[in-house]
């Protein structure tokens, strides 16, 4: 009865696992085949796309990837974008740190309203502040500039990083700073030197996401560098590169947005320890 009992155990086990492996292997199939078939399609020229719809090149070139390089105006808006994200990380960890240790773990009176009015900000879609800060921008003298975007991209990553910061202070416990100020620690030190490094995994996990999406921001950047190409980043330089002419450059296209994701993906594998511990940080307590 005991073996018939496990070998019923060792079937619905083996079944689970299956059936666990077919979901993963489904995921894994419907969110890369279309970045695999970007990178075929940008191996193939504009008239092998528009005539073929195979999904592997007949004769791979390395003509898109050769004439996006040696573009200077293309490289130029790669800088930008690095510059542009880079900053916009760095002004979100600083204050949105700042901020989510006030919010975490100091105790004042309508710290909850606080909290949810920094929520509520994500909810507004950009487009409805454009207005408001087209005139902004265009009064402190900064349009047509990458110092535009520098100021304008921390407004809708900058609630996120707070929200998300927060929760990882408040989960600290209280007897590392109460340990810190009885060791003669100011309440900067123990915040700088204690619980900063304690947040690392938040920190790079909360920068790599802000980064994308400053990475891949489009309507900021179209809307605060038309009047200027050489402060244009990628996305809007990608989404210009048919320019005027009636024909698509679906390939270049294509290439110029698998090149652009480079970067993310290699950030990815560089911190990818720090993002796991991060991830799973508020899995287990105690």
């Amino acid at each position: 009865m005991s073996a018939r009992t496990l070998t019923r155990k060792d079937v619905s086990h083996v079944l689970t696992r299956a059936f666990f492996w077919l979901v993963v292997i489904i995921i894994a199939l419907y969110t890369m085949l279309p970045f695999a078939y970007a990178i075929s399609i940008s191996f193939r020229t504009n008239a092998q796309v528009l005539v073929s719809a195979r999904y592997l090149p007949e004769d791979p070139q390395l003509t898109n990837y050769q004439n996006l390089l040696s573009d200077a105006d293309f490289m130029r808006t790669m800088l930008n974008s690095a510059i542009v994200s880079s900053v916009t990380v760095l002004l979100s960890l600083v204050v949105g740190s700042f901020a989510a240790y006030a919010l975490g773990r100091v105790q004042f009176r309508g710290r909850m309203t606080v909290m949810y009015l920094v929520l509520a900000m994500t909810m507004f879609p950009q487009i409805s502040i454009l207005s408001g800060l087209f005139a902004i921008v265009n009064d402190l003298g900064i349009y047509g500039s990458t110092a535009a975007l520098m100021f304008t991209y921390p407004i809708f990553t900058l609630p996120f990083t707070v929200w998300v910061l927060t929760s990882f202070f408040q989960g600290l416990p209280g007897e590392i700073e109460q340990a810190a100020l009885v060791d003669g620690a100011t309440p900067f030190q123990t915040f700088w030197r204690i619980l900063v490094p304690l947040t690392a995994p938040a920190l790079v996990t909360t920068g790599l996401l802000t980064f994308i999406s400053a990475w891949n921001e489009y309507l900021f950047a179209l809307t605060f560098t038309l009047v200027n190409k050489s402060a244009q980043t990628v996305p809007v330089a990608i989404a210009n590169f048919a320019g005027y002419s009636f024909e698509i450059p679906i390939a270049d296209r294509v290439a110029g947005a698998v090149v652009v994701t480079v970067p993310v993906l290699v950030l990815v594998l560089i911190f990818q320890r720090r993002i796991i511990e991060g991830l799973t940080a508020g899995a287990v307590k105690g």
